[in-house]
Parts: structure tokens; sequence; C-alpha cells
């Protein structure tokens, strides 16, 4: 099989997470109604069987990112650039990007990263780091951590850039329709029901009003 039909296999299994989570946040009532299926009950309610599909989705991430280092590496996982710097440079960037992952799950709760807001939890918004810094902090913090992982086992080989430019894609697009699914929740009064935190600084939280001004990322990985 050519490059651009292995990019392919690997555009299709990464796509699950992206369409799994733009249903859950566009069509909460459906994606709840799906979890009631005798099969599923078992395992929890919305927001944790969206957890236990999290991690489905990571192992599936992990299983392809290592398949094409594999394939890509006539059979061998060593990375193909290994000098210091290529991978200082990987490190660092994966670095950055779990600092951000965990800080937003250290401000939101698992409740709030696996789109409690949309199953009718309340989910405070806020706007202390890492939300002060970019405005989708844990997408940001995957797709750094993806190219990372990719500079430190594929560069500098011709194909070092597909499978991270692909995700790229992804997050960006999945980030703007689960943006327009925010909007909608606004636009229903959904806020209106939870308390909005802004952190102005490490030590204080000020508590606002409920009319939803807010500017928290609810969203999974």
């Amino acid at each position: 099989m050519t490059t651009l039909g292995w990019l392919g296999v690997a555009a299709a299994l990464l796509s699950l997470e992206r369409i799994c989570y733009v249903w859950a946040a566009h069509h909460p009532a459906s994606f709840r109604a799906a979890c009631a299926h005798p099969g599923l009950v078992r395992f929890g309610g919305p927001v944790e069987i969206l957890e236990r599909l999290f991690y489905l989705f990571k192992a599936i991430q992990g299983f392809v990112f290592v398949g094409w280092w594999w394939l890509f590496g006539d059979g061998s996982l060593r990375p193909a650039g290994a000098t210091q710097g290529v991978l200082a440079a990987g490190a660092t960037l994966v670095g950055i990007g779990q600092v951000l992952n965990f800080a937003v799950f250290h401000r939101l709760g698992r409740v709030g990263v696996f789109y409690g807001n949309r199953f009718g939890h309340a989910v405070p918004w806020r706007t202390g780091f890492p939300f002060s810094v970019v405005r989708h902090p844990q997408y940001t913090g995957t797709v750094l951590s993806i190219w990372g992982l990719f500079v430190m086992a594929r560069f500098p080989e011709p194909d070092w850039a597909l499978v991270p430019a692909l995700e790229t894609l992804y997050y960006i697009v999945g980030s703007r329709l689960e943006s327009g699914a925010d909007d909608d929740v606004v636009r229903a009064g959904q806020p209106a029901r939870r308390a909005v935190l802004v952190e102005r600084d490490a030590e204080t939280d000020h508590v606002l009003d409920d009319d939803g001004v807010g500017g928290a990322e609810i969203a999974a990985e």
C-alpha cells in the first residue's frame, strides 16, 4: 500500500474520536439515549461512558501512531533522527502539551472535561490558567504532544509530518464544531443554571452572576 493509502487508514481510525465528540456535543439527547441501551447502562451515565470512550480512543490513537512508526521504520521503532537536539525539541513539545492537558483536567474535573454541561451537570466556567493562555488548551496540548512524539520518532523522514498534520486538522475542525455547540448552549439559556467562576489571580476566585459569561473549554481531548 502507498503512503497515501496508509494515511487514509489512519484518517479513518482517528476520525472515530472526533465524530463521537461532535455527536455528544451537538446531540446530547441522542448520545444519552444510546448510553441508556441495556448493554451500556451498566457502565454508567453519559459522562462515565464518554470517559471510557476517551480511553478507548487514546488506545486507538496509540495503535495508529506506533503502527505508523513501525511501518515506515521498516519494522523498527528506533527513532529515525535520534540526535540530542531532535529528541530535546520533541520532548519539549510533549512536555508543554501535557502541562496544558493536566491543567485542564485539574481546573474542570472529569465531569467538566467529558461534556458534563451537555448532560445537565453544573460545570463552572473558568478563565484562569490554562484558559488564560490559549482558547482551547486541551486540544492545543494534545496537538503539541503529537507533533513532539513524531519529531522524536520520525523526523527528518519524509513521512514525519503527515499524521501530525492530519491530527491538527481534525482538532481544529473539532474545536470549531464543538465551539458551535457551546454557542447553542448559551443561546438556550443553560448557563443561567450554573455559576460562573472567573479566576483573577492564583489565590482568589470571584463568583460572578449567572448570565453565562465565562471562558472555559469543556471538551474531551
